[in-house]
């Protein structure tokens, strides 16, 4: 079995940010890809604006849409997800890297914990962006990633974008 690196990212729109990243590294360590996938429930915030969405709805009559929005159109959901998982594995294959996708709904350091614990090619661990930005992960959680994984876990962040300069 070959050695892998293992990219992990939040289901949302931007999860293949850092993936090309991801691709050219495991090209040029000559490895393969396994992609575990976190999902990132909604806030506490967000569904209680979800609920009082669906509560205006349901006192106007309309059940419907009340269900659909408590849903949260998880089904949509759902398959936006599959799709974009596909993509992802698209995306690896095209550059001629093997890949394997994983999706985990634990909180993303046991995610990460329990997958190791399971697979034992992992040599790499590469945070994408989306984990790593507007502190979605603290120092002291990272820290307890490094010391647990017992292998380099990389972290990769947003390209800061300058302002152009005028002459």
């Amino acid at each position: 079995m070959r050695k892998q690196l293992l990219f992990v990212t939040y289901e949302s729109e931007d999860m293949d940010e850092g993936l090309s990243y991801a691709i050219d590294l495991a090209k040029t360590m000559d490895k393969d890809i396994s992609i575990l996938i976190a999902n990132n429930k909604k806030t506490l915030r967000e569904r209680f604006d979800d609920l009082m969405t669906a509560v205006t709805f349901a006192e106007a009559g309309d059940q419907d849409t009340a269900r659909h929005v408590m849903a949260g159109g998880e089904a949509a959901a759902e398959e936006s997800a599959d799709k974009k998982a596909g993509l992802l594995a698209e995306k690896c294959r095209e550059s001629g890297v093997s890949v394997n996708i994983h999706s985990a709904t634990a909180d993303l350091f046991s995610a990460i914990k329990d997958f190791l614990g399971q697979k034992s090619g992992i040599d790499m661990v590469l945070l994408s962006p989306s984990i790593t930005d507007n502190g979605n992960v603290s120092a002291r959680e990272l820290n307890k990633l490094v010391r647990t994984a017992s292998r380099p876990v990389v972290t990769m962040a947003r390209q800061a974008f300058a302002p152009a300069h005028s002459h």
